[in-house]
């Protein structure tokens, strides 16, 4: 049985195909549930009380006129709106009387939850007051008397540039002795030096 496994049967099938041989006929086996012919008797259903069957539907008596455009002209808030929406009621009295309710104030409070509700068009700019603590504003030189810019000494000497630039990069780390770089004081591993480079 080792030449009936599932790519045998496949390989197999696919070589008969590109020969042209044909396919042979797969028997069908018959099929398990009995023939019902019309000898055979049905089932009976068991009987349902007629108190447990539910109400039928209220159809509305074929005398009864369709509403028309003068009827949705009369609808207020607490009218029936069941007649408008029946099958058979002409398309445009139905959109018209549909209009007619929704058109009612009940219908158009907002509930708050709706994320679209606003008009994002409109632009909403950035306060003055903070666009001048952004850096960014003094460097694309946004204001001409940007508050963040170095004042000249009063008595018209200018400094020296170095003296300047010491004055505006303060190292943090000056300050607060946990920021400072520690030195490498820990004993090395026996053996090990001081790197390719050296």
């Amino acid at each position: 049985m080792e030449g009936d496994g599932f790519l045998s049967r496949w390989s197999r099938r696919k070589a008969d195909a590109k020969s042209g041989a044909p396919r042979p006929e797969v028997a069908v086996p018959p099929a398990a549930a009995p023939a019902v012919t019309a000898e055979t008797p049905l089932p009976s259903l068991p009987a349902v009380p007629a108190s447990a069957l539910p109400p039928a539907p209220v159809v509305p008596p074929s005398d009864t006129p369709l509403p028309t455009l003068d009827d949705v002209a009369r609808l207020t808030r607490d009218s029936d709106f069941s007649p408008y929406v029946r099958r058979d009621v002409d398309p445009a009295v139905r959109n018209a009387a549909m209009k007619k309710l929704f058109s009612d104030p009940h219908f158009n409070v907002m509930d708050g939850l709706d994320t679209y509700i606003d008009d994002y068009g409109k632009p909403d700019p950035i306060p003055q007051s903070m666009l001048r603590q952004m850096t960014q504003a003094a460097f694309l030189g946004l204001f001409d008397d940007a508050e963040g810019d170095p004042k000249p000494p009063a008595d018209g000497a200018e400094a020296a540039p170095s003296t300047a630039l010491a004055a505006t990069t303060k190292d943090p780390a000056d300050d607060d002795p946990d920021l400072r770089l520690q030195q490498d004081d820990g004993a090395r591993r026996p053996g090990a030096g001081e790197g390719a480079g050296s």
